[in-house]
C-alpha cells in the first residue's frame, strides 16, 4: 500500500509541476516548425543597438511575418538575421520573409 502512495504521489508531481517557458527560435530558412540555437553574437548584436520602438497592436508571434510597415535592420556579418523593437520587445527575424525568429526578453 505504502508503495501505491508514493508511486501515485510521484505521477500527480510529475503532472502537476509548474512549466518553465522555453527560448523557441526558428531557422531562418525553413519552415517554422524547425528549431535552431541563435547565435550569441546576433542576440548580443540586437541588445546592444539602441533604436526606436515601434507601436504595434498585433500580436508578435514566433513563426509568423511581420508586416511590412515595420522598419527591420540587418545585424552585421549576419546576412540571416534582421531586428526591430515593437512595443519595446526586441524581436528578431528573417529578413528575406519577415518571420519572427525569436523575441528577446
Amino acid at each position: 500500500m505504502h508503495k501505491t502512495v508514493l508511486a501515485v504521489s510521484a505521477v500527480f508531481m510529475a503532472l502537476t509541476a509548474p512549466a518553465f517557458p522555453q527560448a523557441v527560435v526558428v531557422d531562418p530558412g525553413v519552415t517554422s516548425s524547425t528549431t535552431v540555437e541563435l547565435p550569441g553574437e546576433v542576440r548580443t548584436y540586437v541588445l546592444e543597438r539602441q533604436v526606436p520602438s515601434v507601436a504595434y497592436e498585433g500580436a508578435i508571434v514566433v513563426g509568423q511575418p511581420l508586416p511590412d510597415t515595420i522598419q527591420l535592420h540587418l545585424v552585421d556579418g549576419h546576412p540571416d538575421y534582421a531586428y526591430t523593437v515593437v512595443n519595446e520587445r526586441r524581436v528578431i527575424v528573417n529578413p528575406q520573409n519577415r518571420m519572427v525568429i525569436q523575441v528577446l526578453e
